[in-house]
């Protein structure tokens, strides 16, 4: 299928071939009949594109600071590559959606196939969107009007916010589509409206639509809004224009009454005066997106409603209401779409948007398309001939995937045939940039391809050990990053898999596989007696709301990622972890401030300090090893000191490593020469189980014996 991508490396416009999305539990599939391109965001994200890296930078200042501060951690090659990264990835445009739903997964409600729906998918053939970003488009609302709703929805936000009444009067601030709307609803309302704009033609359609319309740069917007009031001020300012200038904020100060509401839903500088707000008592608030419910995972994500009666307007709630008021005749749309265009034609529609400041809504069309395969052959003309014993698939290719493993696996000699992951735009862009022959967004096709012999798995934690036994149970060898598994249920079913098959099954531990780790390996050969080990990591605080705190999806911070640094102790004393005791502070998040102890078989002592709450400009990861009167200290995997140790005192690299190419390579070679797998099993197996154990004492509040 056809879809609309920028890159934020050039700004570039591509309308790429890939594959059709297929749907989950609680989403729809959804055929477009048409998109709507929001002329203020979508311009700005083009204008971002386009502009040197100086002036990205200049924009966002505070993306800047933490380069920086990486810089200072992680040195600066591995910062670069960070940065270029991200800014080589690709993203999809558009946010307005009005189509057919063609599928429809489980618990989605009343949805079902022929609905006429709107949503926020991008500009794309075919969307797969959860049910509580959809709404049913009435009988008597054209797909082509239709498509305003999500932009309708961002000001009925405001309009919302700014709670306003019969009678009052309000001034809207930016005259662009969103504006536009914003007035018409506090009409609809009940409200006397005065817009202010520079563009003249968006003054006079302004006007059309019964608002008072002026142009900042001809009249005082001071003496206007007390000319209109009996000298008293308006009551509300909705801020909709774009702008880094902290000046409308000032304005809409000065024209307030006393009491009065000022609420910012485009984007403006925050250099606020005091006096402005003092001497009237006025509140400011900034409005966020569609509504409650934006940004909220439990909500858009796993469709989990509010109750309406503690949250009335939710963001679904929102576009349902605009879709009323367009289909009443309260807002009127028509009179903001400026030309219909077809898919093929969208780069000259964003030209068009960059070049000419009039332009308002330009609808996309779509043609009425079956749904076509799910598996897109993303490097035409590419030749496939060489011959590898190593045929790889991949199924996840988020971020980790495509900064760490991607380019490891692709200087491998393994053939890499196929990537999957939900995300067209994301997995295009990991098969067409590492060299996969194909990309799907259908993972079934990785495990049903009978040439593809190994698969690599990086997808969230809680789907890991599924598609471990799937794959495993499929015949094919295995590697998955961390966790392999959340409990010790899912374990038990890989363990049994596992001995059915004689085949390769390889965790991400890939610290085992950093030089330094290496080096630290080979130093402790010839020691007689137990060491201790205490790693410290200065993990940093995600919120608490992220997926990888839910026990269900990604197991808490420690199985999720603790179980790198309990692995790495078992590896560097090169003995089984036999027993563990875990404490933690206990605040409302479980699992990232804990120390953990760990015995191991031989007789060597382990502490890993998991701490979220420390400062981002220390390490990250700092080992300290103590032995025979010896000391090893692993800084942030960039430099290792060696203190009374014959014959080494130091070890430094420009760039960090923490192993994954080396792993990789080793994996692969592996399987390439029919040897064993870099990782035992049974060690993968121990430090697992000693993850878990770490959960269980910190609940239990006692030592925990593995068995």
């Amino acid at each position: 299928m056809k879809q609309v991508i920028q890159y934020l490396k050039t700004g570039e416009i591509e309308i790429a071939e890939v594959p059709v999305p297929i749907i989950t539990n609680g989403k729809v599939l959804i055929r477009t009949v048409n998109t709507l391109i929001s002329a203020g965001t979508e311009r700005m994200l083009v204008e971002f594109g386009k502009s040197s890296y100086i002036n990205k930078a200049r924009q966002q200042p505070e993306k800047v600071k933490q380069v920086f501060d990486k810089i200072k951690t992680d040195g600066l090659v591995t910062t670069i590559d960070s940065v270029f990264a991200k800014l080589d990835e690709p993203l999809q445009l558009g946010y307005c959606n009005a189509g057919v739903i063609v599928e429809v997964g489980a618990n989605c409600g009343d949805f079902k196939i022929g609905d006429r729906v709107v949503s926020n998918g991008p500009h794309a053939e075919f969307v797969s969107v959860p049910k509580n970003l959809c709404v049913k488009i009435p009988d008597n609302v054209p797909f082509s009007e239709a498509v305003f709703t999500v932009l309708g929805s961002i000001g009925l936000q405001g309009v919302r916010l700014a709670q306003p009444t019969i009678g009052e009067t309000f001034v809207v601030t930016g005259l662009g589509l969103i504006g536009q709307l914003t007035a018409q609803i506090l009409i609809a309302n009940g409200c006397s409206v005065i817009g202010l704009d520079i563009n003249i033609k968006k003054i006079e359609l302004a006007k059309k639509l019964g608002i008072q319309a002026f142009n900042i740069n001809e009249i005082n917007p001071v003496e206007i809004a007390l000319s209109l009031t009996n000298g008293k001020g308006v009551d509300g300012v909705l801020i909709t224009a774009s702008s880094t200038d902290s000046e409308p904020v000032h304005q809409a100060a000065q024209i307030c009454r006393k009491k009065g509401r000022i609420i910012l839903v485009g984007v403006t500088g925050l250099e606020l005066n005091r006096s402005d707000f003092y001497e009237k008592e006025l509140s400011f608030q900034v409005s966020c997106s569609y509504g409650p419910g934006r940004y909220d995972e439990n909500y858009e994500q796993k469709g989990n409603d509010y109750p309406i009666g503690y949250v009335r307007w939710t963001e679904q709630r929102n576009f349902y209401t605009v879709l009323q008021l367009i289909a009443s005749g309260k807002i009127d749309v028509k009179s903001l779409l400026s030309k219909i265009i077809d898919i093929t034609d969208v780069k000259n529609a964003y030209d068009m948007i960059v070049s000419d400041k009039d332009v308002m809504g330009i609808v996309i069309g779509y043609p009425s398309t079956e749904i076509t395969n799910q598996i897109v052959i993303s490097n035409m003309g590419k030749d496939y001939s060489k011959i590898s014993k190593v045929i790889t698939g991949a199924i996840g290719a988020g971020n980790f995937a495509k900064m760490m493993l991607f380019p490891a696996l692709h200087k491998t000699s393994a053939r890499l045939k196929t990537v999957a992951d939900l995300n067209p735009v994301s997995v295009l862009h990991a098969a067409r940039k590492f060299g996969f022959e194909n990309s799907t967004t259908d993972y079934s096709q990785v495990l049903s391809d009978s040439e593809i012999n190994t698969v690599f798995i990086t997808t969230r934690h809680n789907i890991h050990a599924g598609l471990v036994t799937e794959t495993l149970e499929s015949g094919k060898n295995v590697y998955v990053e961390k966790p392999l598994a959340l409990n010790q249920d899912q374990l038990d079913k890989i363990k049994d898999m596992y001995s059915q098959k004689d085949l390769h099954l390889m965790v991400g531990f890939n610290r085992r596989f950093s030089p330094f780790v290496i080096k630290m390996k080979e130093l402790l050969e010839s020691r007689t007696d137990p060491v201790v080990i205490e790693i410290l990591v200065n993990a940093g605080a995600i919120p608490s709301e992220h997926w990888v705190h839910d026990p269900a999806v990604g197991g808490g911070r420690i199985i999720g990622e603790g179980c790198h640094f309990i692995d790495l102790i078992s590896f560097l004393t090169d003995s089984k972890i036999v027993s563990v005791s875990a404490f933690s502070l206990g605040d409302d998040i479980l699992f990232d401030k804990v120390v953990i102890n760990v015995q191991l078989s031989d007789g060597s002592l382990g502490t890993v300090h998991y701490l979220a709450n420390g400062s981002k400009k220390y390490p990250k990861e700092t080992i300290h090893l103590f032995n025979s009167n010896r000391v090893l200290d692993l800084i942030n995997f960039r430099e290792l000191r060696g203190y009374g140790w014959k014959g080494f005192s130091k070890m430094k690299m420009w760039k960090q490593d923490k192993g994954h190419q080396n792993e990789v390579i080793q994996f692969v070679k592996s399987i390439q020469d029919c040897a064993e797998t870099p990782i035992p099993f049974n060690q993968i197996v121990n430090s697992t189980e000693a993850s878990f154990a770490v959960v269980e004492s910190i609940t239990k509040k006692e030592i925990i014996h593995l068995r």
